[in-house]
């Protein structure tokens, strides 16, 4: 940003300075359609950047007032590389904007814009280039841990244009000297290309940002939907599953079991005594007897077969094996049952009664079976009582 640029069709600092400035309303319009805070503070560093090419677009005969503009120049720039850092910052969360902070800037502004006016351009000459580039290094680093946190590819362009803008303020710092000596035209023009490409970065990041909120809405969703199926087919008081889940997987079950021809028996099992418990001792302590009942089904049943509660005190399990196996396990969990711990803390007399009943391949009523099952279960519970 000289303070005499040199002789062109197109000023330099205006061609840059307008790029910017352009690319600050696209971030506006962004901004419209997309009420995000981080894209606020992208139009707000572009505006700034755009600030800072103006002062210097123009010489000045009064070597003071060339000072206060060229020194102001170089304040916005500082400010507009600031204004990238909190950018990247306000994607991942509130940027945390203190009191102290602009406190802190009134210094810098005193030094950059009044000073030259007294002790001349030179106090400021290559200063704000450093304090820039530093500023579009913090920037930059910010956006590419953007890109390692989101895979937002678009991170990784504005990014990287950051840190070309980064470079191209160290070269003016080194590069700069008195008026006329060395223009930095060609350093101007690579930064209105590098501008352009921060840009578009920014509408890639922007859309990116929302196809990236739109995936994590749909992955709530889903888990939502998955937690309301849960609940639906569950048996809120026992944690086993119920009749709806049953009516849900039966024809998928009978149908494996048709093609793969692997044999599917159902054993029923009912908790004696459930209803004399309810009567004298109350719903209270049933309803424990359920709990630790299913509790018990649940530990000792494979994970790949399933657990139902069918009625008040009557269980269903769905079992890969033939009848002869099913009728072994359902009363070696009778077995266990009775020799539970557990059954200490349970009201007398509380046992299982189990049946069991194959289901043919081909099996079109399967409603049909489990009565079947239900009925050798009661001629169970009449031969243990």
């Amino acid at each position: 940003m000289e303070l005499t640029p040199g002789s062109t069709a197109i000023n330099p600092h205006i061609l840059a300075g307008v790029t910017a400035f352009v690319i600050g309303g696209l971030s506006l319009l962004v901004y419209f359609y997309r009420r995000r805070l981080f894209i606020l503070w992208w139009m707000g560093a572009w505006f700034l950047l755009a600030a800072s090419m103006l002062p210097v677009a123009r010489s000045y005969r009064n070597v003071a007032l060339g000072g206060m503009a060229y020194g102001l120049s170089q304040f916005l720039g500082v400010l507009s590389s600031l204004a990238f850092v909190v950018a990247a910052d306000a994607y991942r969360q509130q940027p945390q904007l203190k009191r102290g902070y602009g406190l802190m800037l009134m210094p810098v502004a005193i030094y950059f814009v009044f000073l030259p006016v007294a002790l001349g351009p030179a106090i400021v000459l290559s200063l704000g280039y450093v304090l820039i580039a530093g500023g579009m290094a913090a920037a930059a680093a910010a956006h590419l841990l953007l890109l390692r946190q989101a895979r937002l590819l678009g991170a990784a362009i504005v990014g990287t244009a950051l840190f070309a803008l980064c470079a191209i303020n160290i070269y003016m710092a080194l590069s700069f000297g008195p008026p006329g000596v060395r223009p930095l035209t060609p350093a101007l023009i690579l930064m209105t290309i590098v501008i352009l490409i921060g840009g578009l970065g920014q509408q890639l990041m922007a859309f990116e940002d929302m196809t990236y909120e739109l995936r994590r809405t749909n992955t709530r969703l889903e888990a939502a939907q998955a937690e309301l199926h849960e609940l639906v087919i569950t048996d809120a008081l026992t944690g086993t599953r119920n009749r709806r889940f049953f009516d849900e997987i039966i024809k998928r079950e009978l149908q494996q079991h048709s093609r793969s021809r692997t044999p599917l028996s159902i054993v029923f099992i009912d908790i004696d005594r459930f209803k004399a418990i309810n009567d004298t001792l109350g719903h209270e302590t049933g309803d424990r007897v359920l709990r630790d009942v299913a509790a018990f089904l649940l530990r000792h049943i494979r994970g790949a077969d399933y657990v139902f509660r069918w009625g008040g005190d009557e269980f269903l399990v769905l079992i890969s094996c033939a009848e002869e196996e099913a009728l072994r396990r359902a009363r070696d969990l009778q077995s266990r049952f009775a020799a539970s711990p557990q059954l200490a803390e349970l009201p007398p007399g509380v046992a299982l009664s189990v049946g069991a009943v194959e289901i043919p391949p081909d099996t079109t009523d399967i409603l049909a079976l489990i009565q079947m099952a239900d009925e050798r279960m009661y001629q169970n519970k009449k031969r243990t009582r």
